[in-house]
Order: structure tokens, then C-alpha cells, then sequence
């Protein structure tokens, strides 16, 4: 198992698919030099339609079109056989009775961290030194004779050219066989033994070549590459527990904000209920005192009627007697004019028929309303302080804009159309115009000169309030020309 793992950690990194993290399945390579799986990179393109270019995943390089991809055989072939390798760990097609381990069971030390298992060295030699001479037959089987499957030309000094020169652009990857190989080839360099395999040059070097300018620096880049990690990924972690902090702080503002809010219009909304019902109560005062001033007079008004209606009835009688006596005793009372109360000054008057409560009422609503007419725009405010709108810009939004034109002839009757065909407002009245075939009668609508079946389109509308500033009226947009 410990073998197994080791090869698999080893070896999988250059046969593994950056999107997937598995090894590769029918893997294609890029134009910038990258592979991956094919059904990765396509899914990863499906994702970009619309988009002006595609990219690649790892360098970000873009292509104006999307790249017609092929498998590449040879990195198929050689994931395969890596497959195969793997799956029998390490054992190939040889026998696997010719390799030294099994020879020499003496030479059989612990394998150690890090370690390419021998039997994964030889094979992979073995087919890579294949695969560089396609369709030559092996000539050097492995048999109990040797000590180790023939290497490829990098061995001998008559077969290979010089060492590319150093770019350090490369990245190498170096395994380490076991110490049981006692008698492997020697370094023309450095006459050391070929004990290391770069997996970047498919060639054998000795422990000095790896100091060399061709193969140094890979594990010091990963160093490096890992502290720039590490420092991005903790940057990015306080970043993310700072806005955390943030929300946290913004929740519990919102809370306290909002339980704020409500009991500051709780206590406006039982202050008018309670000035309502002083208000209501002043006017129930005023009416109770006009109803009993109106009793009074109209008891007193009662009874003067009532003493002049019998003062009448005396004067009435006393013309009919006969009693000249009587008649004179009777007529000075009679005839002098009765205590009466002078009436035309009287009246029930009150304040309350000139409506002057209830324009003062109004007049409040109308400063208070005026005052709440405030919030919204220090809302707004707020909210654009708070989260910043989105560049049109950035979203690329603009180039789908299109110049919405209304169409007057369509219009309803009700509807008052800018001389522009720009603006729309809802009039209280019918106006008088032509009677178009494509004019909206039944509902209020209008209709946009050119419509809108396909595509992607942008456009703004600012809808307008009334005085109260709400927006009483529907606002409905149809982006797609309606049926006639």
C-alpha cells in the first residue's frame, strides 16, 4: 500500500487535469501549451457561450474563437500505460522476477518518503524509451541477466545530444529510486549513478545534476510559490472574517435601527390618534355648548311666544265685552307694550360652520407630509453610500441599448405622449384623437414603435409619482410587440 501510494503521489501530478483533479481522460492540449480532460475543458467552454473570447483555465491566455481541440495520442497513450502501471502497481508487462529487487532479495531495503518504487522506475523507463521510438520493438527485454531494463538514449554518450540549455521558465520534478540499485549506470558528467529520474526531461541524473542550472530550483519554487500562497490564502481569510465582522456589525445596526424605527413611528402614530381625539373631543365641546345655547333661547323664545300669544287673547276679549266699566279698568294694563327681550342681536353662532379645525388639520398633514416626503431621499442617500450600484460599464450592459421610442398611434386615449415619444403620463380625461386601428381602447397601454422578439436588450425607465409620491398607476413593460 505504502508503495502504491507513493507511486500515485509521485507520478499523478503530471498526468492530472487542473479542472477535474483526476488523472486525464482523453486529455487535449491548448494552444498556450496546457492539457486537460476533453469533456473538462468543453464543459468549461460550454459555460463562456456569448462571451467575446475564450481562455485557458491556468494561464488565462485568450482566443478570439474557440479552439477546435483533438485528443493528443501520445499523452493519451502514455496516461494509459500510467494507468495500467498503477492499477498493478508497478509491475508492467515484464516479468517481474528480472528486476533486481527480486534477484537479489538481499539488496530489498525500506523504501524511503518520497521514493519512486523501483518497479514503477523500470517500467516507466521502459515505455517512455517505447514511446520515443514508435513502432521499434524492444530490443532489450528484461531477463534475470540484467540488471535493470535498458534506459533510453540519455544513457550512453554516443546517442545523446548535449543538455538543452536552462530555461527558467521550466519546472522539473525529480523521483527518487531505492538504494538496492547497486549497479546502475554512471553519469558521463559527473561518473555518478544515474539514481534520480527527472519526470520533466524523461532522463536518469546523478545527485550532482540536480544542482546543475537545468535541473535546480524546482523545490525552492515550490517554496516560494507556497509562502505566496499561504500569504494570499491567510489575506483572503482576513478578508473574509473582516466582512463577516462587518455583516455582523451591519445586522445588529439594522436591528437596532429598525426596533428604533418602529417605536418612533409607534409613538407618531399615537400621537395624531391622541391629538385625533382632542381634536374630535374640542368639536364634540363646541357642539354639546351651541346645542345647549340653542335650548335656552329657544325656551326663553318659547315663552315670551307664550305670554304674547295670551296677551292677544286678553286684548281679543276685552274688545267684545260690553262692560264699560271692565273695559276701562282693564285696557291702560293691556294696552301699554309688554316686557319684551330685543332679539335681533341673539343668534347660535360657532366657529365650527368656517371649517377653520379642519383646515388647520390640513394644513398640519400637509407639513408633516412634507416632512416624511424627506425620508426617502435620506434613504437613498444611504443606500447608495451602502451599496454602490453597478457601472453599466463593467456589466457591459450598454452595448445591448436600445432607444425605446412610444408609438402615439397606439396609444390609449387616456395616455399623453412627449412630442419626443419618450415620456408617457395617464391624463384624468379621454382626449380627442384619431381612431387608428391600433389604438388602445379597452386598456390603457401603448406600444413601442419597433418591437423587441429576440435578443438582448437594455433599456431605463423612470417611472413618476403622484404629489403623495406614490406610484398609483401599473407599470407594466412587454419587451415583445403584442399580437394584433
Amino acid at each position: 500500500m505504502a508503495m502504491e501510494l507513493s507511486a500515485a503521489s509521485l507520478s499523478e501530478y503530471q498526468f492530472t487535469c487542473s479542472i477535474c483533479l483526476d488523472v486525464f481522460n482523453n486529455p487535449v492540449s491548448t494552444s498556450c501549451g496546457h492539457s486537460f480532460c476533453q469533456a473538462c475543458i468543453s464543459s468549461y467552454w460550454d459555460t463562456k457561450v456569448g462571451a467575446k473570447s475564450y481562455e485557458c483555465p491556468l494561464c488565462k491566455e485568450p482566443f478570439r474563437r474557440r479552439p477546435e481541440l483533438h485528443i493528443n495520442r501520445t499523452l493519451k497513450e502514455i496516461t494509459e500505460q500510467f494507468k495500467q502501471i498503477v492499477s498493478s502497481g508497478g509491475q508492467g508487462m515484464d516479468d517481474p522476477n528480472s528486476h533486481p529487487r527480486h534477484r537479489h532479495p538481499s539488496l530489498s531495503l525500506p523504501q524511503r518518503a518520497g521514493e519512486l518504487p523501483e518497479t514503477v522506475f523500470a517500467e516507466m523507463m521502459n515505455r517512455f524509451q517505447q514511446l520515443q521510438t514508435p513502432g521499434t520493438p524492444n530490443t532489450h527485454p528484461s531477463s534475470p541477466d540484467d540488471p535493470l531494463p535498458q534506459s533510453p538514449a540519455p544513457f550512453s554518450d554516443e546517442h545523446q545530444d548535449p543538455p538543452p540549455p536552462y530555461s527558467p521558465a521550466r519546472r522539473h520534478t525529480v523521483s527518487v529510486p531505492s538504494d538496492s540499485f547497486q549497479n546502475l549506470p554512471k553519469c558521463p558528467l559527473h561518473l555518478r549513478a544515474l539514481e534520480l529520474f527527472c519526470r520533466t526531461d524523461n532522463i536518469c541524473i546523478c545527485s550532482s545534476c540536480v544542482e546543475t542550472l537545468e535541473h535546480r530550483g524546482h523545490s525552492s519554487q515550490l517554496g516560494v510559490a507556497d509562502v505566496e500562497l499561504e500569504g494570499l490564502i491567510s489575506e483572503r481569510e482576513r478578508k473574509v472574517e473582516e466582512i463577516h465582522n462587518s455583516l455582523r456589525e451591519i445586522q445588529a445596526a439594522v436591528e437596532t435601527q429598525t426596533h428604533g424605527t418602529v417605536c418612533v413611528f409607534s409613538k407618531l402614530i399615537s400621537s395624531l390618534e391622541r391629538c385625533q381625539a382632542e381634536v374630535l373631543e374640542v368639536l364634540e365641546r363646541s357642539r354639546r355648548a351651541a346645542e345647549h345655547r340653542a335650548e335656552v333661547l329657544l325656551t326663553e323664545l318659547q315663552e315670551e311666544v307664550s305670554e304674547l300669544r295670551k296677551r292677544r287673547e286678553a286684548v281679543s276679549q276685552l274688545a267684545l265685552t260690553e262692560d264699560y266699566v271692565l273695559f276701562l279698568r282693564s285696557f291702560p294694563a293691556l294696552s301699554s307694550p309688554p316686557p319684551a327681550k330685543d332679539w335681533s342681536s341673539v343668534s347660535v353662532v360657532s366657529e365650527l360652520t368656517s371649517g377653520a379645525v379642519l383646515r388647520t388639520v390640513y394644513q398640519m398633514m400637509e407639513r408633516v407630509q412634507e416632512e416624511i416626503q424627506q425620508l426617502p431621499k435620506v434613504f437613498q442617500q444611504l443606500s447608495e453610500h451602502a451599496v454602490p450600484k453597478t457601472n453599466p460599464k463593467t456589466r457591459k450592459v450598454q452595448e445591448y441599448a436600445t432607444n425605446v421610442i412610444l408609438d402615439a398611434n397606439t396609444a390609449h386615449p387616456r395616455l399623453i405622449i412627449s412630442a419626443d415619444g419618450r415620456q408617457v403620463q395617464c391624463g384624468e380625461r379621454h382626449q380627442s384623437l384619431p381612431d387608428y386601428p391600433e389604438r388602445f381602447d379597452r386598456v390603457v397601454c401603448v406600444l413601442g414603435r419597433q418591437g423587441l422578439s429576440s435578443g438582448r436588450h437594455y433599456w431605463e425607465v423612470h417611472p413618476c409619482t403622484n404629489k403623495s409620491g406614490r406610484n398609483e398607476a401599473p407599470l407594466i413593460i412587454c419587451p415583445v410587440a403584442m399580437p394584433e
